[in-house]
């Protein structure tokens, strides 16, 4: 049995007292080597849960763990070597290249003003090979398109080279091209080194494809989770989204495919 990763106890949190909770007793687990997908309508709370996951966020109400250790317990540079993220956007005015943006990725495990090492200048390498930036690295971060900034972020948070990764909506904004590459980046990461994913997503039909787990979120609270097609049915999709959806099995490829149903 895979030992359990994070876990998040009757996590509540509303940023003003005088406004409705955005989280309300939210509590679950992820398991070291899951691929878990996080789904919601807009305004469900998704991004809010993950903040507190990250610590971008500190609980007030509720426990989060991580590994057995309560997450206040670690410093911000301690926490860094354990989960990187993957924001939806970056806006970068400085110039920085290719290169220098997937070395951040190494700061937490370097002393203030240290050059990179020979490590370093490995997981740097292997970082841009697995997501097809080498031919980047010489560019201005700012000059990329949003398909080849979306890769390069991903390729920080490789060369970052923690246990666990977040990512925060990593396909909206990208082609369906760049949205099959990221996505079989994440399958590699997790089926071949082991890496537990996190990812708040929206489309139903590759997060079936990818997820292993999937989380599903109505007013800031978890609606259902557990295996994709457990959580991921007809009523459980009008129950949250408050649209029918019809579901088509390929059988050749075992793979399910969801369509809303639209109303004449």
């Amino acid at each position: 049995m895979k030992e359990t990763a994070i876990t998040v106890d009757q996590l509540k949190w509303q940023p003003d007292l005088k406004q409705k909770a955005i989280l309300n007793q939210l509590s679950t687990h992820f398991v070291q080597g899951g691929f878990y997908g996080i789904m919601g309508p807009n305004g469900s709370g998704k991004t809010s849960f993950i903040r507190h996951l990250l610590r971008f966020l500190e609980a007030k109400e509720g426990e989060i763990y991580l590994e057995g250790k309560p997450l206040e317990h670690y410093s911000r540079k301690q926490l860094a070597t354990y989960i990187s993220f993957v924001p939806q956007n970056v806006n970068i005015e400085a110039d920085f290249t290719v290169y220098d943006m997937i070395a951040m990725g190494r700061n937490p495990y370097q002393k203030r003003f240290q050059a990179l090492s020979k490590e370093d200048d490995e997981k740097i390498e292997q970082a841009m090979e697995i997501t097809n930036c080498k031919e980047l690295k010489e560019r201005p971060f700012s000059y990329l398109s949003g398909g080849e900034a979306q890769r390069v972020l991903v390729a920080r948070a490789i060369a970052q080279d923690t246990k666990y990764l977040i990512l925060d909506e990593p396909i909206s904004h990208l082609d369906i091209r760049y949205q099959i590459e990221l996505m079989e980046n994440l399958k590699y990461l997790n089926e071949k080194k082991g890496k537990t994913i996190i990812a708040i997503l929206h489309d139903l039909n590759l997060s079936a494809a990818y997820c292993k787990n999937m989380i599903l979120m109505k007013e800031g609270s978890i609606f259902a989770s557990g295996m994709v097609e457990e959580v991921l049915t007809k009523s459980h999709l009008k129950a949250v989204y408050g649209i029918d959806f019809e579901i088509y099995e390929a059988d050749h490829r075992k793979q399910r495919f969801y369509i809303p149903i639209i109303s004449s």
